[in-house]
């Protein structure tokens, strides 16, 4: 009798999944494009991930976020999702994100150095003019023939944040904001602060937002040199700069880029009040 009941159970069990399975629709969840795009200056492949607003149009104009570390298991994902809540529950526009996935960062985030330390470590090292040339040269020409764009960010942390800070004070025309979370200042014996304020005098004065954070509880070099290059900034007398800083309690390296992202976009964008 119990055999019976459990093949009878059995039966019914798959008889429901067939039913259910008959009504299911199966769609793609899709957020928006990769692409690979050839490179002739970095002599590679790149794969950008993109995400684009819900209800995307073509015809419109939306400012790009320029995201380093933007792999799909990197930080694409849940910045994507930051943007979105930020469109819906701030007063940031709807905004593009192209996240530069990596292929290796050790080469394209930093530049050249002559301790021999360094250069064993990151035998890869010191090319990271090449790697701003694809992004002034092809990367941004390409999303800008691909999508009507406005103001333009880049974010970056760690060695993403000593690039981010090397093009805001060699190429500060690239970007309209910079986001400069835990800047791996200490590259090559600090060489980029100590060439700040000489390279600062040749900027142009054009309205700019930069943010810089570190975490408490980062290496002490590591917020000594946040600190460091975000007074040299702030006193660089740019009267149509924005310069801000924020110590993130509780976050260390590998916390804080989410809620330090959070917490600089709160600054340029305030709340919104629900219609």
């Amino acid at each position: 009798m119990i055999k019976k009941l459990l093949i009878f159970c059995s039966i019914l069990f798959a008889f429901q999944f067939m039913v259910l399975a008959q009504n299911e629709t199966v769609k793609p969840l899709t957020i928006g494009e990769t692409v690979t795009l050839k490179s002739t200056i970095l002599k590679e492949e790149r794969t950008l991930n993109i995400y684009l607003p819900l209800g995307f149009d073509k015809a419109k104009s939306y400012p790009v976020i320029y995201l380093l570390d933007g792999s799909m298991n990197e930080d694409f994902i849940h910045v994507s999702g930051l943007v979105q809540f930020f469109n819906q529950m701030y007063a940031m526009p709807e905004t593009i994100v192209v996240g530069i996935a990596n292929v290796d960062r050790k080469r394209d985030f930093t530049y050249h150095t002559d301790l021999k330390d360094l250069q064993k470590d990151y035998p890869t090292t010191g090319h990271s003019d090449v790697f701003i040339s694809f992004l002034e040269k092809e990367l941004k020409p390409y999303v800008e023939s691909h999508y009507k764009t406005a103001d333009t960010y880049i974010f970056g942390q760690s060695l993403g944040g000593l690039l981010a800070t090397e093009i805001l004070l060699k190429k500060p025309e690239m970007f309209n904001n910079y986001f400069i979370i835990s800047p791996s200042l200490w590259w090559d014996d600090q060489s980029l602060i100590k060439q700040a304020k000489q390279l600062l005098s040749k900027s142009p004065d054009t309205k700019k937002f930069v943010y810089v954070s570190v975490g408490k509880g980062e290496h002490p070099v590591m917020v000594k040199d946040a600190e460091s290059i975000y007074d040299i900034l702030k006193n660089s007398n740019k009267k149509n700069w924005t310069v801000e800083y924020k110590m993130m309690e509780g976050d260390n390296h590998a916390t804080i880029l989410h809620r330090s992202l959070y917490e600089g976009l709160v600054k340029m964008f305030p709340y919104k009040e629900p219609k």
